[in-house]
């Protein structure tokens, strides 16, 4: 191989390396615990997030102790709908 291509991947291989180092930092801050959490007192929290395809996202928020159902998005956000009260 030529030189100019071995410091090319090094490069690439350098930078996957550090990117790796990220995710798997930022995985473990999170399963730690030390990833921030909701405050107390705060009236809307996301739930949970996901991704339907490329544009839309179903998010679930809490709001005053109530779940609802987002669709994000689209030619416009909806609401889904008003989860019933989970019993403790």
């Amino acid at each position: 191989m030529t030189p100019e291509i071995t410091h090319w991947l090094t490069a690439a291989a350098s930078l996957a390396a550090v990117l790796g180092l990220v995710l798997l930092g930022g995985r473990l801050l999170r399963a730690s615990g030390l990833a921030p959490a909701a405050k107390p007192g705060t009236r809307l929290a996301l739930q949970e997030s996901l991704a339907l395809d490329a544009r839309r996202r179903l998010v679930l928020v809490r709001c005053d102790g109530r779940d609802v159902l987002l669709l994000t998005g689209g030619a416009q956000d909806q609401v889904v709908g008003w989860l019933p009260e989970r019993t403790p």
